[in-house]
């Protein structure tokens, strides 16, 4: 069963397994305004069905996610009331995400960069394309990390590493972030991505519910515990940064290069 009524996003249900797919692969799936405002809505109507064991996060494309929009970064650069958007929707991914009662699964068949990488670390079972690139290269632009990053690749990598990735902005590879913690597992072809995560998926729909949504949720618990008011901090940090100086001439520094 398939959904309708989405711009940016393909949703479906195959029995208790909800699938959101990021559906625009011209654009490499990455978050500009209308994905940015779409995906935390998505999260919302999922919370409302019943019946659910797993929800599958993949990317249709080449890339899982380009991260964030250039053209939108220029707009918030100097709109305050879309950095307060962004901010306010930036929240409700995270949170929609920890929220939910059971587990989330995400399937990598390509780059995920920025805030695609930041959804992994959200995600209970991340199943990656080895060769597939991560990287959060916020400070590369001036900003910080905020959008979720320092939550997620704190709690999967650990400290040392999340400070070496993202003071850096460095690119690893799927395999070189499973041996870290940020893959839990790894396939050897893009086309294997959803696959793997669909067997993983229906594994967890055959076990008893109670036990599945209690350990997840005992989870999100520690996650949220682990993060404490810093999530909220790291946005405001973000926010500031994004209306500063150096991003104008960073962003058209990365424009021309691409």
């Amino acid at each position: 069963m398939e959904q309708e009524g989405w711009r940016c996003l393909r949703l479906s249900r195959r029995g208790s397994i909800i699938e959101l797919h990021l559906s625009r692969p011209e654009l490499h799936n990455r978050f500009d305004e209308a994905l940015h405002s779409e995906f935390p809505r998505a999260l919302r109507e999922i919370a409302q069905m019943a019946g659910v064991s797993s929800l599958l996060v993949a990317a249709e494309g080449k890339s899982f996610s380009a991260g964030g929009d250039m053209e939108m970064i220029r707009r918030a650069n100097h709109d305050a009331s879309l950095r307060q958007r962004l901010r306010e929707e930036a929240l409700a991914i995270v949170h929609g995400l920890l929220d939910l009662p059971y587990p989330v699964i995400a399937a990598v068949q390509g780059a995920a960069i920025g805030l695609g990488a930041t959804l992994l670390g959200c995600c209970d079972i991340v199943v990656a394309y080895r060769r597939a690139k991560i990287a959060d290269p916020h400070v590369q632009l001036g900003m910080v990390a905020g959008d979720g990053g320092i939550l997620a690749w704190t709690q999967a990598v650990g400290l040392q590493r999340a400070r070496r990735y993202l003071l850096t902005g460095d690119a690893l590879s799927a395999e070189d972030a499973w041996a870290m913690g940020l893959v839990s597992d790894l396939v050897d072809s893009p086309e294997q991505a959803v696959p793997g995560a669909h067997a993983l998926a229906d594994r967890i729909a055959n076990l008893p519910r109670g036990g599945v949504r209690g350990t997840r949720m005992v989870f999100a618990r520690l996650s949220r515990e682990l993060y404490g008011s810093a999530f909220e901090r790291s946005l405001d940090a973000e926010m500031d940064t994004l209306a500063g100086e150096e991003i104008v001439g960073a962003v058209e520094h990365i424009s021309r290069r691409n």
